[in-house]
């Protein structure tokens, strides 16, 4: 039988042989499958569970497809998408309800465990310990309450038998009355006493054990504290490591470019933490300047020039207010050069949501996330030419291309952006000047979440609504968006849709910061059926490959490939005309990519920085536009966010202490929130929770999520200057 069986007492849990699909070489293989925790693994066989997974999913994050009777597919819309095919239709029933089940589970687990904030895991005998601990201290409460409901009984019986005694006249009955006295007086001692000693085994118990986990306790903050020591001391040995293997393998001795000024120059020539004294300094995000000049890019002017601004703040202030409505702006007030201690902060968030954490806004940039979400249309374009395409496939690879585009001002971005407070908006109208204006509120704070709405008179919508989360690993931090983006052409009713791939962001604990983007993306168009598969190869010191490598393919709805992708996601996309030869199948099509080197398109090439990008965070033309101040925008709009603002200026102090005022004041509005919830709760009467402004949650036609559409209005309400409804959160 190659049959699962079912495991464990949990419902969910499962076990079983099922195919996977490995490659068009070997076709399905056998594996070994195991659903357990919300994780699906797979292994050769049953005898590797013990030493060898192959490879795990988290549930949590998945999408489960069923294709046909005995196939179905799991993709967490990141890295991994497993094709998997069971021996008959009942056991791929069996298995999609169990996934389905498991995976439900573990959203729930994810969304309660973000209430909480991650608790550290305790070893497993210490947990059956605990279980048994809580289960002899439940079952003791369990008599004690049992106890004192027959007390309280009694006791009221004894009360009445008592009052019964002093109304007595005749002397003949009170025997049998006092005796009635006794007999309940007694059963009222037994039950006391019952009581009493099952107080005192609970109090014993509570006692010994408390001490037991005072000691656990201490020992658990001990084994910390060495555990952060040695990592970083791993992570330092790692860099030189590392600086060693780059210098002994790739790069001619070179040498080293001077350490003169709070920023250590990138040489092309060396690694990228040439001058370092790791002992005494961390470089962190703000500091931190480029990628290693060595990955396989050549890099054109973008190395650091080291030189502080001569230009006083006052002066840039100046500048900043004379600009007019037209000129937009192509520079902000530089970058402080503030040394701070990244790992400091962050070495006591191991493993928990990063948007729990109050983050100083030194390690900010200027901008807030809708912001960011923003700067996904810098290359509007892509979609204005798609838009014109007649060919569907043709208008993919222009998606496709558009898709990566959003990722290229990432590379040496290595700031956060503020996350927004709750009811933020932020509009950018470039109607006249590109055909488009987008708007993006926060819709959620835990967890963080906006909505964006852009509209383009070159005929197409773009949508989406991007959760952030996050998740510091030691050495490295994961930003997983999840969400949907949707894109749609209005003359043929064309709607793609696709998700965000995972960034991560190296070098915490030592070194300067660099990003890298990694993970799968699938671009489907609804109405054809057509879809382009995109891989983001994750940077490895060991690959021949160029950096930060994007390959794609686009199929039609039979599969048939007929564009091949390649590029960067930094730099450039191009896109190959697939000519399959008369009689091959699609498998061997892929090898003749080369052959199709003569029908080369460029699709996208990123923006050249503008100058002295670097001592502006490494912002684009775009983003160093966004926060330019614009009248008649809802109160509500980032550019008005005083944080930020005094941030932007240079005058951090005061950027924290107002950031902390704003968080404080959201803090306030929620609790209110949850007040009249309570109290309508309380009083039967029906409570609205929080909604968005400007978007309705609702579920999504076409992929069939609940997410937030806009309702429109916004810029009727500009023209009108009609601000009323926005919420005060400045």
């Amino acid at each position: 039988g190659s049959g699962g069986s079912g495991a464990g007492g949990s419902g969910s849990a499962r076990e079983g042989w099922l195919f996977k699909w490995t490659n068009y070489i070997k076709g399905y293989q056998r594996r070994w499958f195991v659903l357990s925790n919300g994780l699906l693994s797979y292994y050769r066989s049953k005898a590797e569970m013990r030493h060898t997974c192959r490879g795990t999913i988290n549930l949590a994050t998945a999408n489960i497809t069923v294709e046909d009777s005995c196939n179905f597919i799991i993709s967490n819309g990141g890295a991994q998408t497993y094709h998997l095919k069971a021996s008959s239709e009942v056991e791929r029933q069996r298995w999609v309800t169990a996934l389905e089940l498991a995976k439900a589970k573990a959203v729930k687990m994810l969304a309660e465990s973000d209430e909480s904030g991650d608790e550290e895991s305790v070893s497993q005998t210490d947990k059956t310990e605990l279980q048994n601990t809580l289960r002899t201290l439940s079952s003791k409460v369990e008599d004690l309450s049992t106890c004192n409901d027959l007390i309280a009984k009694h006791g009221t019986a004894l009360q009445r038998s008592l009052s019964e005694l002093e109304s007595l006249k005749l002397p003949a009955e009170s025997n049998e009355k006092i005796k009635q006295v006794n007999e309940r007086a007694t059963l009222f001692r037994i039950t006391s006493n019952a009581m009493i000693n099952a107080c005192r085994d609970f109090l014993m118990l509570a006692q010994t054990h408390s001490k037991k986990w005072q000691k656990s306790l201490q020992y658990e903050r001990d084994q910390r504290i060495r555990l952060e020591e040695t990592l970083e001391q791993l992570a330092k040995q790692h860099n030189h490591l590392e600086r060693a293997f780059r210098g002994a393998t790739v790069l001619p001795a070179n040498t080293p470019g001077s350490a003169g000024s709070g920023k250590d120059q990138c040489c092309s020539g060396k690694g990228d933490m040439s001058d370092e004294d790791d002992e005494n300094e961390f470089f962190d995000a703000p500091e931190i300047i480029t990628m290693p000049e060595n990955l396989g890019h050549k890099r054109t002017g973008s190395n650091i020039s080291g030189a502080s601004s001569d230009i006083s703040l006052d002066e840039q202030y100046k500048h900043q207010l004379e600009e007019t409505k037209k000129e937009k702006r192509t520079r902000i007030p530089y970058k402080p050069n503030y040394s701070l201690n990244l790992w400091s902060i962050m070495k006591n968030c191991i493993g928990k949501e990063l948007s729990k954490i109050p983050m100083p806004v030194n390690f900010n940039e200027p901008l807030s996330m809708l912001q960011r979400l923003t700067e996904d249309l810098e290359y509007h374009e892509l979609l204005d030419r798609a838009a014109k395409c007649e060919n569907s496939l043709e208008q993919l690879c222009y998606v496709a291309a558009f898709t990566v585009s959003s990722y290229s001002t990432t590379v040496f971005r290595t700031s956060k952006p503020f996350n927004p407070l709750l009811g933020e908006t932020f509009e950018l109208d470039r109607l006249e000047e590109n055909g488009y204006r987008s708007l993006c509120e926060q819709v959620s704070h835990h967890p963080p979440a906006a909505a964006h709405h852009a509209e383009s008179k070159n005929g197409w919508t773009l949508r989406q609504e991007i959760k952030i989360t996050s998740k510091f690993r030691g050495k490295y931090l994961s930003i997983m968006p999840l969400g949907t983006i949707h894109c749609i052409f209005h003359a043929t009713g064309h709607h793609y849709t696709w998700k965000k791939v995972t960034t991560t962001v190296h070098n915490i604990i030592v070194g300067k910061l660099w990003i890298d983007q990694s993970g799968e993306i699938d671009i489907i168009n609804h109405k054809t059926g057509d879809k382009c598969n995109l891989k983001f190869v994750p940077y490895s010191y060991f690959s021949r490959d160029v950096a930060r490598k994007v390959t794609g393919e686009v199929t039609d709805p039979s599969g048939k490939v007929h564009f091949a992708l390649v590029g960067t996601w930094d730099e450039k996309m191009d896109c190959f005309k697939i000519q399959p030869a008369v009689g091959e199948n699609g498998g061997d099509a892929r090898q003749r990519v080369h052959e199709a080197e003569e029908s080369r398109v460029m699709l996208w090439k990123r923006n050249p920085l503008p100058k002295n990008a670097e001592n502006m965070y490494y912002f684009s033309e775009l983003a160093l536009t966004l926060n330019a101040w614009e009248g008649g925008t809802a109160p509500t709009d980032s550019r008005l966010r005083p944080d930020q603002r005094l941030m932007e200026n240079g005058r951090w102090d005061e950027a924290n202490a107002e950031k902390q005022r704003l968080e404080e004041k959201q803090r306030l509005s929620r609790k209110k929130r949850e007040a009249e919830a309570m109290k309508a709760t309380e009083d039967g009467t029906p409570y609205d929770p929080y909604k968005a402004l400007w978007f309705e949650r609702k579920k999504d036609p076409v992929t069939k999520e609940l997410t937030h559409i806009y309702r429109g209005e916004y810029w009727e309400c500009k023209e009108k200057q009609d601000w009323n409804s926005c919420p005060d959160i400045f």
